[in-house]
């Protein structure tokens, strides 16, 4: 079983191509979440049960839009073409939608994107998840994702004087 800091390795990789990927279609992006806190309160953080433990990874800004976006880096399955996402983040998820009244988007590995209700409709239980946390968890298949160039726009290459 893959530890706490091995997961959050994996996702820190994948935070970063994300956020790189925003940048590259002009939108401003910070790191939001549990990822800026020590891993003393992180530690913490994780023996609750506040809804906070599940504040989105980054929070992207361009033009009038505003997300707030978790990255689901090492969340897919090759075998199985399915993305897991657990059940206790996409209800917190849900809860922040209702608060804030912004979106909150999933982007898992080859930049599928899920909002949080399309999880929570199109998804199966699974069952306790053997190889991470040990929490349950939603399936999602990798098919009828959003694309993220559809959602986020097209790159853009300033240095060929190509702009989205």
């Amino acid at each position: 079983m893959a530890s706490f800091q091995q997961r959050k390795a994996i996702g820190d990789v994948h935070e970063r191509y994300v956020a790189d990927q925003l940048i590259e279609r002009g939108w401003t992006v910070d790191l939001w979440g549990q990822g800026l806190l020590s891993r003393a309160l992180q530690r913490a953080l994780r023996r609750t049960n506040s809804s906070i433990r599940w504040f989105p990874d980054l929070i992207a800004a361009k033009a009038g839009d505003l997300v707030l976006i978790d990255c689901k880096g090492g969340m897919t399955s090759q075998r199985t073409e399915r993305h897991a996402v657990e059940r206790s983040a996409v209800q917190a998820h849900l809860q922040l939608v209702a608060w804030t009244g912004l979106p909150v988007y999933y982007v898992f590995d080859g930049l599928d994107v899920w909002a949080p209700h399309d999880v929570l409709i199109a998804g199966q239980e699974g069952p306790h998840n053997v190889v991470g946390s040990g929490a349950p968890y939603f399936l999602i298949a990798t098919q009828g994702a959003r694309r993220f160039d559809a959602l986020f726009g097209a790159r853009d290459f300033p240095e060929l004087g190509i702009a989205s």
